[in-house]
């Protein structure tokens, strides 16, 4: 017997607000199958509300996300959404006014949002398809940049060692005075040199919606990894280019053409610190785990 359910995940980030609606084919004797059915994203960066200034949401991302929310309940009404969950990281985290926010779009959509910590959603995301690749005797560094975080997770022989939230978010990056970033990326290399010495081959797995893009680009096949030498070349390749030339010549959305330049930069050097020579990108995310833990009764 054939079972056919549909789940929603709405991904509220630093530097644009997702929602993921997926089928989940349940059959006996099989495991569930999870298929993408539609992926909406819409460009409202937060983090630059909430890591400048006043640090508060704007009244005008406020009521961008208003109706947002509206037309995301709609979409889920049309594709028949059984449950779906929305969760809010970095930004709504630390914005003055986050608590508020979130109140004032329950009472005017009625989509209830759960603002996240760092910990918890790196526990959301590993709950996706981690183990395929992660299974074994190999070690694997996985980074997972957002715009206002990026979460570290170490793993061997296929258990999680340890694992850390950093304030290194690519908007944040943007914003940030020059020294404060140097500042964090020396607490990065620590942390990375410190948990990594005593472990040989390891695979670097990222995650997010630039990594995503630079694989793309790359036109390599799905599980295949990107090496060093190429992310470091297509590092300096996009830093020779202005940002328009990056959004003419390379098709990327303005909202992208500006931070994968820093979020390429976190990958290459997690994979320099760590020792890294290749990484890999499986299609997961925040609102992939969301969807898992949903169908599985963890959220």
């Amino acid at each position: 017997m054939l079972e056919i359910k549909k789940y929603g995940a709405i991904d509220i980030g630093s530097n644009a607000i997702r929602l993921l609606i997926s089928n989940v084919i349940v059959s006996e004797d099989k495991d569930p199958q999870f298929k993408k059915s539609s992926l909406v994203r819409v460009p409202i960066r937060l983090g630059a509300d909430a890591f400048v200034g006043q640090g508060i949401i704007s009244e005008q991302n406020v009521a961008r996300m208003i109706n947002a929310m509206e037309a995301f309940k709609l979409l889920m009404n049309v594709h028949n959404v059984e449950r779906y969950k929305a969760c809010a990281t970095s930004a709504m985290r630390e914005a003055k006014n986050g608590q508020e926010v979130v109140k004032q779009i329950l009472d005017k959509t009625g989509v209830k949002i759960d603002i996240i910590g760092g910990k918890e959603e790196a526990a959301i995301i590993s709950s996706t398809d981690l183990n395929q690749l992660i299974e074994g005797n190999n070690s694997y560094l996985y980074v997972d940049v957002g715009g206002g975080s990026t979460e570290f997770t170490l793993f061997s022989e296929g258990k999680i060692i340890t694992s850390k939230s950093f304030k290194m978010g690519t908007v944040r990056l943007l914003n940030n005075k020059k020294s404060k970033n140097k500042e964090i990326f020396a607490d990065v290399e620590k942390w990375i040199k410190k948990n990594t010495s005593n472990l040989k081959n390891i695979s670097l797995i990222g995650s997010g919606g630039n990594i995503n893009k630079l694989f793309k680009m790359s036109g390599r096949t799905e599980g295949k990894p990107i090496s060093y030498i190429y992310l470091n070349a297509q590092y300096q390749f996009l830093k020779q280019m202005s940002f328009n030339d990056r959004v003419s010549e390379l098709s990327l959305n303005p909202d992208r053409a500006d931070v994968i330049i820093p979020a390429t930069k976190i990958y290459i050097s997690a994979m320099k610190w760590s020792g890294a020579k290749k990484i890999y990108v499986p299609k997961i995310g925040l609102s992939d785990g969301i969807i898992k833990s949903l169908f599985y009764n963890k959220l």
